[in-house]
């Protein structure tokens, strides 16, 4: 069985292409949508910014969704997360919420863009922007990042137009999936949550096989602190692509997306092998 833990402001929609390459391969596939995202209700009155009080919310969430989820079906249990998904699953690991038999970790939320100010500074600037316009005011307008104009946002992304419009298409389709830009409070809490899992000794102690797929031209996430943190999981590979790869890796050109699933297929093989 198979676990597929989506990034900020996603919906497991637009993941259907990946999902459906691991069903066809053995695996039964189960995708949640975090509290405040797509189906799962909003945190905030406007019903467009994305919101969370605590990352311990949702951490506690999936260690209450693993624990119904074991018993769904038989061994071995994987999990795959992508950006946000992935610290949000590091800090359940570390704190033992969860146990998969494998973890891939596509490119994690372990730091984030822009890095040209020290992160204690962009954390202050964080809680003051929550102190002045309160936690859940909106960073900024309609994108992921608040130095690109959102005609912008492909860019960040993927090089895949075809994959990018698919996911417009599912907007339009189901507006009440779409997601605007982050709070302040969410950035914020982001920044402390990142920083609570790489100071925490526990990360050491993960002995789960972990393989980690990331781009060193990520323009969301830091390259050099997912670098960082795979160097400190005693049984960590990770997988580095270039400039062919944006930052939703499965959902990019099809020599990177096969590539990438062929890694993760390898290294699940070797690992955890899905019962046909």
């Amino acid at each position: 069985m198979l676990l597929f833990l989506p990034g900020r402001g996603d919906f497991y929609e637009k993941w259907l292409d990946a999902i459906g390459h691991w069903h066809a391969r053995g695996w039964s596939v189960t995708a949640i949508d975090w509290r405040g995202q797509a189906f799962s209700g909003r945190m905030t009155e406007d019903g467009v910014t994305g919101h969370i009080g605590d990352y311990r919310e949702w951490i506690d969430d999936l260690g209450a969704f693993w624990r119904d989820w074991l018993g769904s079906g038989p061994e071995p249990h994987v999990i795959v997360a992508h950006s946000m998904g992935g610290q949000i699953l590091l800090g359940a690991m570390e704190q033992g919420l969860v146990k998969p038999d494998a973890a891939v970790f596509s490119a994690p939320m372990f730091g984030l863009k822009p890095e040209w100010l020290p992160r204690w500074i962009l954390h202050l600037g964080a809680k003051i922007m929550v102190a002045r316009r309160g936690a859940t005011s909106p960073a900024w307008k309609g994108s992921e990042r608040p130095d690109k104009v959102p005609g912008d946002r492909f860019k960040l992304l993927t090089h895949d137009r075809e994959r990018y419009a698919d996911e417009a298409w599912w907007r339009e389709t189901r507006p009440e999936l779409a997601l605007g830009p982050p709070s302040w409070g969410w950035i914020e809490r982001s920044y402390a949550a990142m920083a609570e899992t790489r100071a925490c000794g526990a990360l050491d102690e993960v002995r789960t096989p972990v393989l980690i797929l990331a781009t060193r031209a990520d323009r969301l996430v830091s390259w050099r602190v997912t670098r960082r943190v795979a160097k400190r999981l005693p049984n960590a590979r990770l997988v580095a692509f270039g400039r062919e790869a944006r930052h939703e890796i499965l959902r990019e050109v099809d020599p990177v997306r096969n590539a990438a699933l062929a890694e993760i297929d390898k290294f699940l093989d070797a690992e955890s092998p899905a019962r046909k």
